[in-house]
């Protein structure tokens, strides 16, 4: 598997993401906004991929987050989109892709962010080094940050939010059998911008 910045806004290219296989997908063709990108071994090496960077075929795409600037703060970069191939789920594809997208977005924010609204997503965000602020946006999401500092009591803290909610029985369980961040994954080296 192989990790890939695809660019950045405005010049962030159009990636046609399976509607079936992807959640999200629809938010990838817009163009305004950056894309990392995971894919099969050998897809970057392809003549042509991605066309111009201007629209990518996803053949090939495990995994794509997008990013922006952050809204209220110029220092900081926000995550958003974070899409996993549907018969990819589970393998840590999108903690990965995360944390190679924040290692590559830290050359230009003091900072990474991203909004999660579901346990499982909280705890894919900290095996890629995020971490809970302890601020909340939106209905129902957490903001997690890289670099971070208190990671255990910041985990801890978020996963009491989750307690207080109407999980589902999984979600639940879920949340109940984590004693500890789990622990992080390496960000991968991939390419750079292409």
């Amino acid at each position: 598997m192989e990790f890939a910045l695809l660019g950045r806004p405005p010049d962030a290219p159009r990636l046609r993401l399976d509607w079936r296989r992807f959640a999200y997908a629809g938010k990838f063709v817009t163009g305004d906004a950056g894309t990392a990108v995971a894919v099969a071994d050998g897809v970057l090496d392809r003549e042509g991929w991605p066309p111009d960077a201007r629209e990518a075929e996803a053949e090939g795409v495990l995994g794509a987050v997008s990013f922006n600037r952050h809204h209220a703060d110029p220092d900081a970069a926000v995550l958003r989109y974070v899409t996993v191939r549907a018969d990819r789920r589970g393998e840590g594809i999108g903690a990965r892709l995360c944390a190679f997208a924040a290692e590559r977005l830290r050359d230009d924010y003091a900072r990474v962010r991203i909004d999660v609204n579901n346990p499982y997503a909280y705890e894919a965000l900290h095996k890629a080094g995020f971490s809970y602020t302890g601020e909340r946006a939106g209905l129902a999401e957490l903001v997690l940050e890289r670099p971070c500092e208190e990671r255990e009591a910041r985990y801890a803290a978020g996963l009491d939010v989750y307690r207080e909610r109407d999980l589902s029985d999984d979600e639940r369980a879920f949340v109940d059998s984590r004693d500890g961040p789990p622990p992080i994954v390496d960000a991968p080296a991939g390419e750079g911008e292409r």
